[in-house]
């Protein structure tokens, strides 16, 4: 499975436009928005789309806004002032440029939504993501997979267990459309469960706005499983596995599990999550984290990039999804990328052999 996907990532890179290569960029300044440095997927994300767009010969300016909605309204004003010819924005609350947006398509400036869909605005011209839907569903079925319920592509296993497994569930920023996504494509997978009484979720949390966490935040992750452990599992049952939409959530979740006591063995929850950074990685290795959601930023980077180079050359970018991302307003087409489940068993596969991280990255 990792490898087919890799392999699409690999058609995709040519993608959006069929840039990533030579010249295309006037000199030009292109603003790059990114919402935080506090998780190193987006330090990653700036640092590519920064580094194809000068190969591209734009200038740019990367300007990180740590989280805070102003800031980062001020940092796109300020790219407007500057003269930028285009804006790729990863959004940190995504209904809350619609003002500068208006700005920017006053001046003529075409906008990019990078990843996360930029909301309640006709002012977006395109949006280069990841299939969210399915990033979700892998989440599910990357802890069914670790109960010995499914293959890791979702097919049930013959002769599986029976349950029933207590399971809790963690959905990311509700201010993040794709939060909505990745909560719907994995609750798609678990609900028929749950239905059935193979999961059980004692604590009873399954909405959305009970599961949200703000921010995407660890620290508020990690309070949040203290509470459901000491609310609902005091009475000597164990947690069985815990739906965690993002590594830094999941670190969070095994904090407060062992802090709880629990420790890596048998009874050790599976635990899903997102965006393959380092420390969850070895969190894999290491028996904490079951599996996480590989998502290339390289590749994201290219199709952002190959849609700014065809819009500033007169051009159409390639897109290949018109019907699912609405944002409130219109319909923005998109260009979606393949996702990838990592376990332990494909860390090097996927990972090292890419070149996304190096063995003595994971193993030091």
């Amino acid at each position: 499975m990792a490898a087919g996907s890799m392999l699409a990532l690999a058609a995709c890179s040519g993608g959006a436009g069929g840039g990533g290569g030579e010249g295309g960029g006037d000199g030009g300044l292109i603003g790059v928005a990114m919402p935080t440095k506090s998780s190193e997927r987006w330090i990653q994300d700036g640092d590519s789309v920064k580094e194809q767009l000068e190969e591209q010969g734009f200038k740019v300016d990367l300007q990180y806004a740590e989280d805070d909605i102003p800031t980062q309204v001020s940092q796109v004003e300020n790219m407007i002032t500057k003269g930028a010819e285009a804006l790729i924005i990863a959004a940190i609350d995504g209904t809350t440029l619609s003002e500068v947006l208006q700005t920017a398509a006053d001046a003529e400036i075409p906008v990019i939504s990078y990843d996360r869909l930029i909301r309640d605005s006709e002012n977006v011209d395109y949006y280069a993501s990841f299939d969210n839907f399915v990033v979700g569903q892998q989440q599910a079925w990357s802890v069914l997979n670790g109960l010995g319920l499914t293959e890791l592509d979702g097919t049930p296993i013959e002769g599986a267990p029976e349950g029933p497994f207590n399971i809790e569930l963690f959905a990311g920023s509700l201010d993040d459309n794709n939060a909505f996504f990745f909560f719907d494509g994995a609750m798609n997978e678990l609900q028929p469960l749950i239905d059935d009484g193979t999961l059980v979720v004692k604590s009873g949390q399954t909405d959305i706005e009970q599961v949200a966490t703000l921010r995407w935040d660890g620290e508020t992750a990690q309070s949040r499983m203290e509470d459901i452990l000491t609310a609902n599992y005091s009475d000597g049952s164990q947690v069985d596995a815990v739906l965690s939409p993002y590594d830094g959530i999941s670190r969070g979740i095994i904090s407060a599990l062992e802090g709880a006591g629990y420790s890596t063995g048998e009874e050790w929850p599976i635990i899903s999550g997102q965006d393959a950074e380092l420390d969850s990685v070895k969190a894999i290795n290491a028996g904490e984290q079951y599996a996480t959601i590989f998502k290339d930023t390289r590749e994201l980077a290219t199709v952002a990039v190959d849609m700014a180079t065809a819009l500033l050359e007169g051009e159409e970018p390639e897109v290949n999804n018109t019907e699912d991302y609405d944002n409130g307003v219109k319909v923005v087409p998109s260009y979606l990328l393949d996702p990838v489940i990592v376990v332990k068993d494909n860390i090097t596969e996927v990972l090292v052999d890419s070149g996304y991280w190096t063995e003595e990255e994971i193993n030091g």
